[in-house]
């Protein structure tokens, strides 16, 4: 496919999917940037204002968890993550509310579990929600459910999850902003002759064997799980942009087909 054709496909997608990671929206310490949560707001917001349906997979609720009680690392086991994501979850809408109430948007909260996309009953039940909050103009925020998700009810990251999501809404595109500029043929925190991929038509074992493992402390994710993510999307026939949060006006720049981090073709 054409350049010119990816950014025709990423600037006339009407329903969106956009997943943010943990390290765009914390410090290393775990306490929320929110300056950078204020900047995302904004761009969501314009892009609702031209006429885009949004939907916003958030990360960042055990980081902010971690900070509010000045923990020093995440642990290990998983009823203190639930504890911390519990804690965390309310302060991370409360930025989300403040921010889009300031350009008039309401948002929903939805937590979601791996059942939720197994169940068929509960599937449609999620999707006939999703589908009456873009009725209402809101946008949905969705994270997974820490506070309750144990062992084999948690999808374990918000990549893959993003991915559910935007094949259960019938998504026309799904953007994952992360910490990164995109997919990489290796790893170009240690490999200097690591060169960023453009697009991306299929994925092959030579493109999984260029992801690594979590990038931070306060991550659950890494480029494995984005692969991951794709490959959900694009056999749903859903294109997905990878790109770096720190970009500025990177949504914008994105939905008006600038050629920004990696685009995964379905």
């Amino acid at each position: 496919m054409e350049r010119a054709e990816i950014a025709h496909k990423l600037h006339d997608a009407k329903r969106v999917v956009v997943k943010v990671g943990t390290s765009s929206l914390t410090y290393s310490n775990g306490k929320l940037h929110i300056h950078s949560i204020e900047l995302l707001v904004r761009q969501l917001a314009d892009l609702k204002n031209s006429g885009k349906e949004l939907l916003l997979v958030s990360s960042g609720a055990v980081g902010a968890g971690l900070g509010k009680l000045d923990l020093p690392a995440k642990p290990k086991d998983l009823p203190k993550v639930a504890a911390l994501a519990a804690i965390g979850q309310g302060i991370l809408l409360q930025n989300y509310e403040k921010f889009f109430g300031e350009y008039g948007v309401n948002v929903a909260q939805v937590l979601l579990i791996k059942e939720d996309f197994e169940d068929e009953e509960r599937y449609a039940n999620v999707r006939n929600t999703l589908s009456e909050l873009f009725a209402y103009g809101v946008v949905p925020i969705i994270n997974e459910n820490d506070a309750t998700a144990f062992r084999e009810l948690v999808v374990g990251d918000n990549d893959t999850l993003s991915a559910l999501v935007a094949a259960a809404v019938q998504a026309d595109l799904l953007i994952l902003l992360s910490d990164i500029d995109g997919m990489y043929t290796a790893d170009p925190r240690t490999d200097a002759d690591a060169k960023l991929l453009p697009v991306i038509e299929a994925i092959t074992p030579e493109i999984e064997a260029g992801a690594g493992g979590s990038g931070t402390n306060l991550a659950t994710g890494g480029m494995m799980t984005k692969v991951n993510a794709a490959k959900i999307a694009t056999a749903a026939g859903i294109p997905m942009a990878l790109a770096n949060s720190a970009e500025p006006d990177v949504l914008l720049r994105l939905m008006d087909g600038e050629a920004l981090g990696t685009v995964f073709l379905p």
